[in-house]
């Protein structure tokens, strides 16, 4: 029996966002449940990835190890009903389905903004961190670079990844566009509610930039802003904050504006202030732009850029499906022979040594040139011997019955007694 690959996922699909923060794993926990599943189940080609959205193992064994893996992850979590959550858990215990799910999560067809790049960025680091532990074999590392090539092939042949598709994500090519010829943007960030922090993790891809946050609730900032590497600004030094800043993004609840254009009038404005708008209501008022250097964009500005981008995503997915559909193949095609490989090394040496026995047996006396010619022939002989075999082999791959014939193979050449040299 070949050793399957399998996966288990919890994603924002199967479970609410309370369930996902209860098992959402970092680095750490990553690392040690890594090596934890090489000590108690000897696997070495394992993938973690958990995101916000979701939490994943992926695996290579010939049992089905779901509920074992769980109790790991609620040991690591210290959760003692983690059985009760079986069922927010996604099984895929056949290697094509795992395969595609990995397939499929890596490009972004599963991300909640779909065609979304984080994830592929994300799917990344799990593999490193796989790698770093030795805890990706050929099969792996073979799978991996398979998915890397296909994501250049959809960004190369489709509207996949064009434009930013999510709003969050959206005000960040905004910003990103509008500052390019600011060094180190200074941008604040009023409000983390739950439009306010996801533009606050986006904020990593602005590497050069600058950023504070502040919220009503100190605390609250702090949580988001201090893993994120962001300053933390008190909300009554606010004021303070925006007359510094060259972005103020605005995402706050408030019945009448927090921005007035009397309140702006008052900023110290070198160049042009960008003034984003991510409220509903709204919380600027649109009169701000009457005030010389001032730029603003509301929600709908950039929710309708997102919207088309979104569209031309949705568009492109046949093609992008196409794509994946043609690397599986073709993975499955390497799999398929890989899984061969170890009968038919153990066929050749198993003859290889027959050959080598009988040489030594009957030439004893033989001089070189004798040796060198007997050598040749019985070489000769064997590569023939060995050619109907390997063909019968990789053409059981082909139509999926490899296991049967590695079976019989065996059986006849007594192969379970030799060992692989290396």
């Amino acid at each position: 029996m070949h050793t399957k690959f399998r996966a288990l996922s919890l994603s924002h699909k199967t479970a609410p966002v309370q369930i996902r923060e209860l098992i959402s794993l970092d680095e750490e926990s990553i690392h040690r449940i890594l090596l934890k599943l090489r000590e108690f189940f000897s696997l070495d080609d394992v993938l973690i990835l958990s995101t916000c959205n979701r939490t994943e193992v992926y695996y290579s064994h010939d049992l089905d190890l779901s509920t074992e893996i769980i109790k790991l992850i609620g040991l690591e979590k210290g959760l003692s009903d983690v059985i009760n959550y079986l069922d927010y858990f996604e099984v895929f215990n056949k290697d094509r389905q795992a395969i595609s799910h990995l397939f499929r999560v890596s490009i972004g067809l599963e991300a909640q903004v779909v065609g979304d790049i984080q994830i592929s960025n994300q799917v990344k680091r799990a593999y490193q961190t796989a790698a770093d532990l030795d805890m990706a074999g050929p099969f792996l590392h073979r799978l991996m670079h398979t998915i890397f090539f296909t994501n250049k092939r959809i960004v190369q042949e489709t509207a996949f990844r064009d434009g930013a598709a999510s709003l969050s994500y959206a005000t960040i090519e905004l910003i990103d566009s509008l500052t390019s010829n600011i060094y180190q943007p200074r941008i604040l960030l009023i409000g983390v509610g739950e439009i306010g922090e996801d533009v606050a993790k986006n904020m990593v891809h602005l590497p050069e930039a600058k950023v504070k946050i502040t919220n009503r609730t100190l605390s609250k900032a702090a949580e988001i802003a201090e893993p994120l590497g962001f300053e933390v600004i008190p909300f009554e030094n606010c004021q303070e904050a925006m007359n510094e800043a060259d972005v103020i993004v605005c995402s706050i609840t408030k019945n009448e504006p927090f921005l007035t254009k009397e309140l702006v009038r008052q900023f110290d404005i070198q160049s042009y202030k960008l003034l984003v708008d991510l409220s509903v209501p709204r919380s600027i008022e649109t009169s701000v732009e009457d005030v010389p250097g001032v730029v603003l964009y509301n929600v709908d500005n950039i929710r309708s850029k997102a919207t088309a981008a979104l569209e031309k995503r949705l568009a492109s997915i046949p093609s992008v499906e196409n794509i994946i559909e043609e690397s599986i193949e073709e993975f499955y095609s390497w799999k398929k022979e890989m899984m061969v490989s170890p009968t038919i090394n153990k066929l050749k040496q198993s003859l290889e040594q027959i050959r080598q026995e009988e040489l030594a047996r009957f030439l004893k006396k033989a001089d070189q040139k004798e040796f060198d010619l007997i050598d040749k022939i019985t070489k000769s002989m064997m590569q023939k011997i060995l050619k109907v075999p390997v063909v019968q082999l990789r053409a059981a791959c082909k139509r999926d019955e490899a296991e049967d014939m590695i079976e019989i193979i065996s059986d006849i050449f007594d192969l379970e007694k030799v060992k692989i040299e290396k």
